[in-house]
């Protein structure tokens, strides 16, 4: 739930009439924080931080079905700092969504108590955090991810798939949500589930596949992959395969954003990551150290919907955004 009960100071960046909102999308692996600008009239956002720590929210979920209370604290001393930034920089409203580990987490209630203490104590206003619907992750993907894509010239239909570490959302659109549909795979889920050996074993690895073949056909049933112009893929799993396609010496945003790779490449480079040992992942110089056992699996999905996708669509290549739900929480706070 947004909050514009604290004061604080509108950005200058977009003009007088801009709003400072802060954002926070809380998954199965990361957490993350936007602090932004969004001027009302062309909802265009000016970022002033966005920052990302792998806390794994998520571990353990799908087989016990309660929040491990390590990942809980990790989780809740990363949601104080973000709460002191977002007082820092002058935030005069924050929305807080979490995803799929507190959809799926009995003891949920424990972690919304403790992220509104978090907030009440270091921003100084109320924020409730919502554990939104997969088909409002959805919307909220969608809004995030194709704000921008017309002026570089990318043309919907789009089929946007923001691959987690719990739920990967299916959204298809143009100007807005036309279908959508979140599945129950993800690069934390399916590790935890299949891929335990390293390397993976060749029976782990039919078996993740059968999972996520099974999830994609009922992701079909809602969302028409047909007639598509363009894929866009979101989320670290997506980002990071891109990274490796691209050979890039460091993580690089803004060489990922938007960058437009072949199918085929995709398809080798998500093979590739899927049979390397975590030794090996490591030594990438773009990897960050909290994705090295989970990258894995989540290639094995990317791969799995990227096939599908151009078998169906016809498309031949494919569209990395680092822009996603948290730009989508970013703007829902503005009218």
């Amino acid at each position: 739930m947004s909050s514009s009960g604290r004061p604080g100071s509108c950005g200058s960046r977009n003009g007088e009439d801009a709003v400072r909102v802060g954002a926070v999308d809380c998954g199965t692996n990361s957490i993350r924080l936007l602090i932004a600008d969004v001027d009302p009239g062309t909802g265009v956002l000016t970022d002033l931080r966005r920052r990302m720590e792998i806390v794994r929210l998520g571990y353990g979920v799908d087989r016990t079905g309660v929040i491990d209370p390590d990942a809980m604290a990790r989780t809740l001393r990363v949601a104080a700092e973000y709460a002191r930034e977002c007082r820092e920089l002058g935030a005069t409203s924050v929305r807080f969504v979490a995803t799929s580990a507190s959809r799926d987490a009995r003891n949920a209630a424990e972690f919304i108590s403790g992220v509104q203490s978090a907030f009440d104590e270091h921003w100084g206003g109320r924020v409730a955090p919502e554990v939104v619907s997969g088909e409002e992750e959805a919307a909220l993907s969608f809004a995030g991810a194709t704000g921008g894509l017309v002026a570089k010239g990318i043309l919907g239909p789009y089929l946007v798939v923001d691959l987690g570490g719990g739920s990967t959302e299916f959204v298809r659109g143009t100007d807005s949500v036309e279908s959508a549909r979140s599945v129950d795979i993800g690069c934390v889920r399916l590790t935890e589930r299949h891929l335990m050996s390293d390397p993976p074993t060749d029976d782990e690895m039919a078996a993740a596949r059968a999972d996520v073949d099974a999830a994609i056909d009922l992701a079909a049933e809602q969302v028409d992959f047909s007639g598509i112009q363009a894929l866009v893929g979101l989320a670290g799993s997506v980002t990071t395969i891109t990274a490796y396609v691209l050979g890039l010496m460091a993580y690089d945003p803004e060489a990922i954003h938007l960058a437009r790779t072949s199918v085929p490449d995709v398809l080798a480079a998500a093979d590739e990551l899927l049979h390397m040992t975590r030794a090996d992942r490591a030594t990438l110089p773009f990897m960050h150290p909290g994705r090295v056992d989970v990258i894995g699996a989540g290639a094995l999905v990317w791969g799995r919907i990227v096939e599908r996708v151009a078998a169906e669509a016809g498309i031949t290549e494919v569209v990395t955004s680092e822009h996603d739900i948290l730009d989508g929480i970013a703007l829902s706070q503005v009218p």
